[in-house]
């Protein structure tokens, strides 16, 4: 039996943005050959994808940002902010991204695969409550752990989110929540500027938060260790019932954008104790989602190894 179910969608390529922007189709497409040639992706289930509702949406975004999209998608779409473009196939690209990270969720709890991967697009970590923000319309993961918790019942999960970039948004919807705790190695300072070590939460949140900001040119191993450490940490805290991935692979030091110097090892070695946590706590309920990482190439070998961890193997 298929020990992994991945999901994914080919609409999610209808987002796109201007011309020599980093986020673009060429991402997935190249990722999604990259699975098939090498046989990681027959060596997974299917997973259904289905754009996310207004209801799951209203969960971590405010009724008024869904409403400017959606008035912003009926009027031709152009840039909402900064980095984040609005186009034709955009909205449905998002909410396709945050289905099936729900859908995910919903799949590890019934079983009988435990571990699923979202080979998703755009990503979803710096999405604000009622702002776009860095290439991100909806929470994708936020969504998910929002449905773990409202809909499945769960009192614990864990986030762990090691793109290169903090994940601000994440960090901000669930800062005062108290049932979802959130881990992000980044680097800093760098984009957005948030996640620092003194960001621990609040309210029934206080602790649930752990920021680990690396400056660049930090060693490899330093930085590995540094996680894992961490991880071990927070997991102990909050003894998840779930573990969710905001996998980001643009700390890798091919990275365009970002880069901490990583190599594939290292998101290997990361993994491995990401499922050791879900393992020990969760069942082994581990949901990926792809966030950054900006050459194409790269990053489908990143998570071909990554997938390859989690039990992707073919005989």
């Amino acid at each position: 039996m298929a020990m992994v179910r991945f999901f994914s969608d080919p609409r999610m390529l209808e987002h796109v943005p201007p011309v020599g922007h980093p986020e673009a189709p060429e991402r997935l497409s190249i990722l999604l050959r990259h699975l098939e040639r090498t046989t990681v992706r027959a060596a997974c289930a299917s997973g259904t994808v289905r754009e996310a509702t207004d209801e799951e949406l209203l969960r971590i975004h405010d009724a008024a940002y869904l409403e400017t999209l959606s008035r912003m998608a009926s009027e031709g779409g152009g840039r909402i902010e900064a980095d984040t473009w609005l186009g034709k196939g955009s909205i449905t690209a998002a909410r396709l991204a945050a289905g099936a990270a729900i859908e995910a969720v919903s799949a590890v709890v019934a079983g009988p695969q435990r571990v699923a991967f979202c080979a998703v697009r755009p990503p979803g970590h710096h999405a604000r409550p009622a702002h776009a923000m860095g290439f991100c319309l909806y929470g994708t993961v936020s969504a998910a752990a929002a449905h773990a918790v409202e809909v499945l019942g769960m009192s614990r999960v864990l986030v762990i989110d090691w793109d290169v970039h903090h994940g601000n948004g994440t960090q901000e919807i669930f800062y005062e929540d108290g049932r979802v705790g959130f881990l992000s190695l980044h680097r800093h300072p760098f984009y957005p500027g948030t996640g620092m070590k003194d960001e621990t939460g609040s309210g029934r949140g206080l602790g649930w938060i752990k920021n680990l900001p690396t400056p660049y040119g930090t060693p490899r191993r330093a930085i590995v260790d540094q996680f894992t450490a961490a991880l071990e940490e927070l997991a102990d805290k909050t003894r998840p019932e779930l573990v969710l991935i905001s996998a980001g692979f643009d700390a890798h030091a091919n990275d365009p954008v970002g880069d901490l110097g990583l190599e594939i090892e290292d998101f290997e070695i990361m993994t491995q104790a990401v499922e050791q946590v879900a393992d020990t706590h969760a069942g082994g309920r581990l949901v990926s989602v792809l966030e950054g990482g900006y050459d194409p190439v790269t990053l489908a070998q990143c998570v071909e190894a990554h997938l390859r961890v989690l039990g992707a193997e073919t005989p």
